[in-house]
């Protein structure tokens, strides 16, 4: 079983550097966890470095607004590297013109790249940043409309891998829940943010850019809740890792700030998972 420690202070002076998640960690998208905010503060002014790397559709300006409409001090992080801001890239390398499957508040992230968005009969490209009305809808709302995308080999872009994430004290899908039936359909996607390299490299080129030169990989820490991005992806793109266990898998061991540990074990046991320490919720030190 991988090591519990009390705080983030415990390993602080091991690591130059963390990428955090934000969703699950540092906020629950209503409110902000006060204690992982202070953690990261408290972390910068010993010395240390945080970028955050969430599997937001959003560039991450539109993070930072979020983030600083939540009251999230801007004392806790150095940069923010999103989903969106990878998926860009491989928006740019579409060609003919672009279905946005998702809200119409995702719609900065085609800010600036001249594509042409029309309805789905008409496209050649499908972008997913999430479902049209995520408080009400499921992903199979979508199965009739997204067979018959998928029957004419249009390409999936998924802008948020994340399958689900917790809204105050709900569990909302997102747009890597509708990648998922898409790719079940045999439909092809296209996916650049956590678990996948992209994200990473890019969290790996801001930090050499904050600091000037390359940052060793055995410098720098992942911190996140979710199996499928975050603890998957830190792993197979080989960062040590900081398990948040009050996430959205506590429901499988919970209390969500106590778990039981031999089912916590067992549940990471199963997902073939190690990561380097955890603990329920990121605070700097208890008491």
């Amino acid at each position: 079983m991988s090591k519990r420690i009390s705080g983030l202070s415990a390993i602080a002076s091991d690591y130059r550097a963390i990428l955090c998640d934000v969703w699950g960690v540092l906020h629950n998208g209503q409110s902000v966890y006060r204690q992982a905010e202070n953690a990261l503060v408290q972390y910068r002014k010993a010395g240390g470095q945080v970028v955050l790397l969430t599997n937001s559709p959003r560039p991450n300006q539109g993070v930072a607004s979020q983030l600083d409409d939540l009251d999230v001090s801007r004392q806790a992080f150095d940069a923010i590297v999103t989903s969106g801001d990878v998926t860009r890239t491989l928006i740019e390398q579409t060609v003919g013109d672009v279905f946005h499957l998702g809200p119409d508040r995702d719609l900065p992230l085609f800010a600036g790249l001249g594509k042409n968005l029309v309805d789905e009969a008409d496209c050649k490209t499908i972008v997913c940043t999430g479902l049209f009305e995520d408080e009400r809808e499921t992903p199979e709302v979508y199965r009739d409309r997204l067979t018959n995308l998928a029957e004419r080999q249009i390409p999936f872009i998924c802008a948020n891998p994340d399958l689900v994430v917790e809204r105050g004290d709900r569990m909302i899908y997102c747009a890597g829940s509708l990648a998922k039936l898409y790719g079940e359909l045999g439909g092809q996607t296209f996916v650049a943010g956590k678990p996948h390299s992209p994200i990473y490299d890019l969290a790996m080129k801001r930090l050499q850019e904050i600091n000037g030169s390359a940052m060793p990989q055995n410098n720098v820490i992942a911190v996140g809740d979710g199996m499928p991005t975050d603890v998957a992806g830190a792993l197979s793109n080989g960062f040590d890792l900081l398990y948040i266990s009050a996430g959205i898998h506590s429901a499988d061991y919970g209390p969500a700030d106590d778990p039981n540990e031999a089912e916590l074990e067992k549940f990471l046991t199963d997902h073939k998972a190690e990561p380097t320490v955890w603990m329920p919720r990121l605070c700097w030190a208890t008491s």
